[in-house]
């Protein structure tokens, strides 16, 4: 767990290394050479991702937040979960859109929010759910939520300002004009450079959840039976329905867009055919070597969660 958090801290040194050097060679080429600038700028940025974040999840997901009572299984699950984290007890919310899933999000560990959606309640039984709550609720207590909100920033920062002074470059003289161009290209470099550094601290994130749910007393086997189950209920979804969460997808306990790809894997899993992974399944899957074909490598590469065998064997070595 430790050496999962030290990347984490590694990548968002990094990440706000280059975010300092792009906007200081950008101030500096229009004339900005005040230090202090350059600083403000960056967190005035952040500041304004990290204030209007929740509304946007909120908004885009339509999420409703419940009391006791009017859910008590789920309230008093999530509750009996953040005692055992030693967190304060989030917010709890039901997503009103059928994509199975789950996530949680906030500004730091007293504003947690964490939220199923309708399609999931329906799809898991109690302890897929609660291990699934595990995992978000260990997002919460790692901070990872955070991290991730402010690493994601920086790539659409840098997006914004290689497009503006390539668009900028165009307008200017000559001399100038290619100066903000040449910016502009180093900017949209560096974009793409920091998008994957994001996607991999997400998928690092994922690890830690997976292994802090477990910590909660959830059995390895019944968070990978609620992954494959996720994976099987995202795969019947058609598209227009996951487009309307693919701007989330990084929150969510598994990107349903991958879903097609990753069902045709996890049912060599399930031996028995039951539609769940048992001990007994974990156990041979520790045992196998897991290779990942190139398309499979690139493919991890560029997704926010890890390929969900590796995922799952991960699992299987906790049991």
């Amino acid at each position: 767990m430790f050496f999962l958090q030290l990347r984490l801290w590694l990548l968002m040194t990094v990440f706000f290394g280059i975010m300092y050097a792009v906007l200081t060679i950008a101030a500096t080429r229009l004339g900005i050479t005040n230090f202090y600038a350059h600083i403000v700028l960056a967190f005035v940025m952040i500041f304004i991702q990290y204030m209007i974040g929740p509304f946007l999840v909120e908004w885009q997901m339509r999420i409703k937040y419940i009391k006791r009572e009017e859910n008590p299984e789920l309230f008093s699950m999530v509750e009996e979960l953040a005692m055992r984290a030693n967190i304060p007890m989030p917010r709890v919310g039901i997503s009103q859109v059928d994509i199975p899933n789950a996530f949680a999000f906030g500004r730091s560990i007293r504003d947690g929010r964490v939220c199923v959606t309708e399609g999931i309640v329906r799809l898991l039984n109690r302890e897929e759910l609660r291990a699934v709550l595990g995992h978000e609720l260990s997002h919460l207590k790692n901070r990872d939520v955070l991290t991730i909100t402010l690493l994601s920033v920086i790539p659409l920062i840098l997006y914004r300002l290689a497009w503006s002074f390539m668009f900028y470059g165009r307008r200017r003289d000559e001399e100038r004009g290619a100066n903000t161009v040449l910016i502009g290209i180093a900017a949209f470099v560096f974009y793409f450079i920091t998008n994957l550094l994001v996607l991999y601290a997400s998928r690092i994130r994922e690890y830690f959840a997976d292994q802090g749910s477990v910590a909660l007393g959830n059995p390895p086997s019944a968070l990978a039976t609620a992954l494959y189950k996720l994976v099987y209920g995202s795969a019947r979804m058609d598209r227009e329905s996951l487009k309307e969460s693919e701007g989330l997808k990084a929150f969510f306990i598994n990107d349903p867009s991958q879903a097609a790809a990753e069902i045709r894997e996890l049912r060599q899993l399930d031996f028995d055919k039951s539609g769940t992974i048992d001990p007994q399944e974990l156990e041979q899957l520790r045992r196998k070597r897991v290779r990942l074909g190139w398309g499979d490598k690139v493919m991890e590469l560029l997704s926010t969660h890890p390929n969900m065998l590796k995922r799952i064997k991960k699992l299987a070595e906790y049991h």
